[in-house]
């Protein structure tokens, strides 16, 4: 379990001549507290195979947002290791390459728990299983997904997935894949379903029948209603905020909100700070744009702005994101004392978009994820050593420590736990 780091304060009352002691508990130390009570669950962290060799791998401090130092920092107790590819060419060559990166995820991150450190983590396939493994003092993974495309088109994938320890599934990321249209289509209104395609829906009732959550984080509006029509269980959207705060594509508005609420569903608010204030995300990214270039000139390494990704090549994007939080780092310390450097997207931010998505469908339906190592990362949560700063923010503003344990992964453990249960019913029809 996290350290506990908070010390009582004593405030000594004397009255008719008898001397009491009142243990009052500070802000501070309520959110310490807190935080070693819960279970802290994050929903998306991307990962790169690179960090998961016999020599470099998150039993070590790297320079990535996650790994296990990190998460012992900051109290983490739980990472969803993603099995992310990106979207390609709908042909068999695009799939079986695809197939193959996919693959490699997922014997990375079994890797890391059977062989290189099992005494440190273990893979969670179930609630159950999560509490039983924070309980013994290790940390957690699971693994999810972030688009389908590998797939295929054979159905049957999915359950190989799943017996690889996949616990939720997108059908769609960055382009219209074979089973669903995308958030992007949005940019030029060009559609390739006009939301799921019949492969899409057959994917639907299969993850159904095998105990997959549903994420639809990534497509279309379109996509998502028929996805909630289709299905018989809730589903989540594993990093997404509000569209109400920031008009992005990638976030969900008002009436997908209430959606996911009538679904029995769960949002989880991210730490990406351009789908959290766009205002202040633009300003502080146009500020430093021409540092992070010199930094990593000095470094001599590629560094692209995020509307080139599209063209970018797989190998092109994994450099990249390794590279990403060391430039930022690098980045932070050099503006921290320029008084004319707008301010960066902070927890603040992040938790107003958590205040407003409880306040429309109420504290069951929202949740935590970073997209760390993906893009993600927000001045006071930048990497999984300062996990702890959420917690403290949800305390100052009031949250119980019951509504934040539902909101660091009650929730998620819940629809999960839901999930498998419509599994087994569907299995026995």
């Amino acid at each position: 379990m996290k350290q506990l780091i908070y010390f009582l304060c004593l405030t000594t009352i004397f009255s008719c001549g008898e001397k009491k002691e009142k243990i009052e508990e500070s802000t501070l130390e309520k959110a310490h507290r807190i935080h070693d009570d819960v279970i802290t669950i994050d929903t998306h962290n991307d990962i790169n195979v690179k960090n998961f060799t016999d020599s470099v791998n998150y039993s070590q401090r790297l320079d990535t947002q996650v790994n296990l130092p990190k998460m012992k920092e900051g109290g983490l107790d739980v990472s969803w290791l993603i099995v992310y590819t990106g979207q390609d060419t709908l042909t068999d060559d695009g799939y079986a390459k695809a197939k193959e990166n996919a693959i490699q995820k997922f014997e990375a991150i079994h890797k890391l728990c059977e062989e290189i450190a099992p005494d440190e983590i273990e893979l969670a396939l179930t609630s159950a299983d999560v509490k039983r493994i924070a309980g013994a003092g290790k940390k957690v993974a699971m693994i999810g997904v972030e688009n389908a495309y590998p797939i295929g088109t054979d159905l049957t994938q999915f359950k190989t997935y799943y017996d690889l320890g996949a616990r939720y599934i997108s059908l769609a990321h960055n382009g219209h894949s074979q089973f669903s249209d995308s958030n992007t289509g949005e940019a030029d209104d060009v559609w390739l379903h006009n939301g799921l395609s019949d492969l899409g829906k057959e994917a639907v009732v299969e993850m159904n029948k095998l105990g997959i959550m549903i994420d639809v984080s990534h497509p279309s509006k379109e996509a998502m209603k028929q996805m909630i029509a289709l299905s018989k269980a809730p589903i989540i959207a594993s990093h997404s905020s509000a569209r109400a705060l920031c008009g992005h594509s990638r976030n969900l508005d008002d009436e997908q909100l209430m959606m996911m609420k009538e679904n029995g569903g769960v949002v989880q608010t991210v730490a990406f700070s351009s789908y959290l204030n766009t205002e202040k995300h633009d300003a502080r990214a146009a500020y430093m744009k021409s540092i992070y270039q010199k930094i990593a000139d000095s470094l001599e390494i590629a560094w692209y702005e995020r509307s080139q990704f599209s063209g970018l090549s797989d190998t092109e994007k994994e450099a990249f994101m390794e590279n990403y939080p060391k430039v930022l780092e690098i980045g932070k310390g050099l503006v921290e004392n320029k008084t004319d450097a707008p301010p960066a997207v902070n927890v603040a931010d992040f938790v107003n978009h958590i205040d407003y998505m409880v306040k429309l469908i109420g504290i069951d339906h929202v949740g935590i994820s970073s997209d760390f190592d993906g893009g993600g990362g927000i001045e006071g949560w930048n990497d999984a050593s300062e996990t702890f700063n959420v917690t403290l923010e949800l305390v100052e503003r009031g949250y119980s420590e019951e509504d934040i344990a539902k909101l660091w992964g009650g929730n998620l453990m819940r629809v999960l736990d839901e999930v498998q249960a419509q599994a087994k019913i569907l299995g026995e029809i």
